[in-house]
């Protein structure tokens, strides 16, 4: 069973986009140590995602986690696997060598150069300058790390060049996506400029392929490999089943956007989880009216219910924004798709022919 362990509500920076709320709260050592049980209870595997808040304010709770789940991995036999997603502010050699002995995969929140147009420390003062040298640490250790880049319209001036930024520090699996929710205000010119930013990068992403130096870039690379394996982004998640997160008190809800909502909660970790809550939500899901006939409808993300929930207030409405961008990046996406295709097919077939 995969779980997301949110160990904290607490953080130490003060993001434009961020849809959290911040306060003091803690996870205990004995939700923790029933989580790490929970997620060994059923499957073949077990996997923890250490999330926040700041999820480096708990240290000793992200040691503790691997201690317990090292011992119960032993005794049942079965293999567990580590993630994190940090502000990158509290990295050290000696977290990153647990991490790389432990095998617990980082994922960097960090924009690059954009970084101080959104993500400032509680006091207002950027945080670039900390992050860049976390970054570099991150990479000695874990090349394969990824930087996860969250870009608000105040940042997309600079999205390309952020995206050169990090390839040129080492990053070779970048995500990158908009910022949702109610402090981002999108206006029709910010999502020109976000096209013409996005053409930007799908040039310089074709250029670094065609010189056998490609980069993961997660809005091409997703959009290109679903349309040739015929994937449904919809199956990757579903509300309730895939990986569900843990609040701070020991609740499991089925998405983080809706922690603390009662209707969504699936149990918790010291009872587990209700199969018939699991079904009652899955009935819930489908399609969105305004969706069904559009031809595009199987390569767009309109099923995620925890983005349409941060947009529209509701699970199964998609926004305007999200059906305005999910257009102009499969368009984009099919584009570079094509130039590469005809560039070198069989190093195209190689790199994306794969589920």
């Amino acid at each position: 069973m995969n779980l997301t362990l949110h160990l904290t509500e607490a953080c130490n920076m003060d993001c434009a986009y961020c849809t959290r709320v911040k306060q003091p709260v803690r996870m205990t050592e004995a939700v923790l140590d029933a989580a790490c049980d929970l997620a060994f209870s059923q499957g073949k595997t077990a996997g923890l995602c250490f999330f926040g808040g700041e999820p480096l304010l708990e240290r000793p709770l992200i040691e503790r986690a691997v201690a317990r789940c090292k011992q119960i991995s032993a005794e049942t036999g079965k293999p567990v696997s580590y993630k994190m997603t940090t502000n990158g502010t509290l990295l050290d050699a000696d977290f990153l060598s647990l991490a790389k002995r432990e095998d617990i995969g980082i994922g960097l929140s960090f924009e690059g150069t954009a970084q101080d147009c959104c993500r400032t420390f509680r006091d207002g003062s950027g945080s670039f300058s900390v992050v860049s040298e976390k970054a570099k640490l991150l990479l000695d250790y874990q090349p394969d790390a990824h930087a996860m880049m969250t870009v608000a319209p105040q940042a997309v001036p600079q999205y390309a060049e952020a995206v050169r930024y990090l390839y040129d520090l080492g990053f070779r699996r970048i995500t990158g996506t908009i910022a949702y929710g109610k402090k981002v205000h999108w206006t029709d010119s910010d999502l020109e400029l976000l096209e013409a930013q996005l053409r930007e990068i799908a040039a310089y992403y074709a250029e670094r392929f065609l010189h056998g130096r490609p980069f993961y870039f997660s809005p091409f690379d997703a959009k290109i490999r679903d349309c040739i394996t015929g994937f449904n982004p919809g199956e990757r998640c579903h509300l309730g089943f895939r990986q569900m997160p843990v609040a701070p008190d020991g609740r499991i809800y089925a998405c983080t956007q809706f922690i603390g909502d009662a209707d969504f909660c699936l149990g918790d970790v010291f009872g587990g989880i209700s199969k018939e809550r699991q079904r009652e939500l899955a009935k819930r899901e489908a399609v969105p009216e305004t969706c069904r006939e559009c031809a595009l409808r199987k390569r767009c993300t309109n099923s995620c219910g925890c983005l349409n929930r941060l947009e529209t207030g509701n699970e199964n409405t998609v926004s305007p924004l999200q059906c305005t961008y999910e257009q102009m990046l499969i368009a984009i996406a099919d584009e570079t798709a094509d130039r590469l295709f005809t560039a070198d097919e069989a190093a195209f077939r190689r790199r994306y022919a794969q589920g």
